[in-house]
């Protein structure tokens, strides 16, 4: 049996491509806010006008440009925006799951 074969046999098994936890679709909001869906149907408000606005937010302050800000989009499950930004989709789901609504702390 050949590498490439086991590979196949272990996909087959059924392993899942997207943890749950990943981001599935985003929208934006007014007021630096973004609404998301994880894969396991998990949704809510991520608020990031906190981080966006605080003179600590390192790559974050270049979001406070709206256009900018409304470029996000999904990679492999997690938001992110052209300028290297980018939110942890496991942190995001968790803090969704309490709540339903998260202020992204600075």
């Amino acid at each position: 049996m050949s590498i490439e074969t086991a590979t196949q046999e272990n996909i087959a098994i059924g392993l899942k491509a997207a943890a749950a936890w990943r981001v599935r679709a985003v929208n934006v909001l007014p007021g630096y806010k973004l609404s998301i869906t994880c894969n396991d149907g998990t949704n809510g408000i991520v608020d990031m006008s906190a981080l966006v606005n605080s003179a600590d937010s390192g790559i974050y302050a270049e979001l406070k440009d709206a256009q900018l800000f409304q470029q996000v989009s999904v990679e492999l499950g997690a938001l992110t925006w052209p300028n290297g930004a980018d939110l942890d989709p496991s942190w995001v789901h968790e803090e969704i799951s309490k709540n339903k609504t998260w202020s992204v702390p600075v």
